[in-house]
């Protein structure tokens, strides 16, 4: 057998068994690396190289030598799930970098971090500067996790005390001007909605890119003429706004009645009516 054609082969197997290997070890090892991944990685890359390169010795021995490497950390992993201990000696502990605005100049020199870093770490949060920082940790990943202090904090509406809608899963039920059956069915819609929706709005099925769908049955189109625009939906704005005008039209209705108990039906109506919409506007107006 030519010697390129053996090379190849090695190189194959060495990359077939490599993602073996990895699968076994888990996502973590892509996701973030410990100590002992991070040596693992480095030692399983070099044998591998070197199985693809090495023609003499027989390759089961490189393929033992990475299998004996890739135990490593699924072993070590196991031993920490055992003991705290283990796994603050393997992974390591999260140290505070920032404690109520006040950098930590020892816990800087330990991570071995210069100041430069550290701002360039809290700029990727969206923090320009320090005194917003409550609390400022360097986690086992080397990532920097940041808490602003309350009053540097966003405002969410729930510091307002406002009722806003519970998030929502929007399904893709069009995709490169097809329709996707299985996500349409999750949303509870069927192709004629589909159709109905485009003719609505004035566009052919072909000419859509990416067609999506909410929970209160807003479809969203992004066309592949970027120079066509879609009108906005309007439904459930119209349908609010509905309710606003009979609310309005009952309140009208209550003051220009002469009739005691006419007027006394009309304002509690109204009053009912107002709180329905009072509890439906989250999910009617985005």
């Amino acid at each position: 057998m030519p010697d390129w054609i053996n090379i190849t082969l090695r190189a194959i197997g060495a990359i077939a068994y490599l993602f073996l290997l990895t699968k076994i070890i888990g996502k973590r090892q892509i996701k973030q690396l410990t100590y002992i991944e991070y040596i693992v990685g480095i030692s399983i890359g070099s044998i591998a190289a070197f199985m693809a390169t090495e023609m003499d010795g027989p390759i089961y021995h490189s393929l033992i030598a990475m299998g004996v490497f890739a135990l490593f950390p699924v072993l070590m992993e196991w031993l920490s799930l055992k003991s705290k201990f283990l796994r603050d000696f393997f992974e390591g502990k999260s140290t505070v970098l920032i404690k109520e605005g006040k950098i930590l100049e020892d816990n800087l020199k330990k991570e071995r971090l210069t100041t430069e870093d550290l701002m360039e770490q809290l700029r990727v949060k969206n923090v320009f500067r320090v005194a917003d920082v409550e609390f400022a940790l360097m986690e086992t990943s080397g990532e920097v996790s940041v808490l602003l202090k309350s009053e540097s904090q966003p405002v969410t509406p729930k510091h307002l005390e406002l009722t806003v809608a519970p998030s929502e899963e929007n399904q893709v039920v069009i995709m490169d001007g097809m329709i996707m059956d299985e996500p349409l069915a999750t949303a509870g819609l069927n192709r004629r909605w589909v159709r109905t929706e485009l003719q609505k709005a004035g566009v052919a099925l072909e000419n859509v890119f990416l067609g999506q769908v909410d929970k209160g049955g807003e479809l969203y189109l992004d066309l592949y003429d970027d120079k066509l625009m879609v009108p906005e939906a309007q439904a459930m704005k119209l349908a609010f706004a509905t309710l606003k005008k009979c609310q309005a039209d009952l309140e009208l209705y209550a003051l220009s009645t002469k009739n005691e108990q006419m007027k006394r039906t009309y304002q509690t109506d109204s009053e009912q009516l107002q709180q329905i919409i009072d509890e439906v506007k989250p999910f009617m107006i985005r």
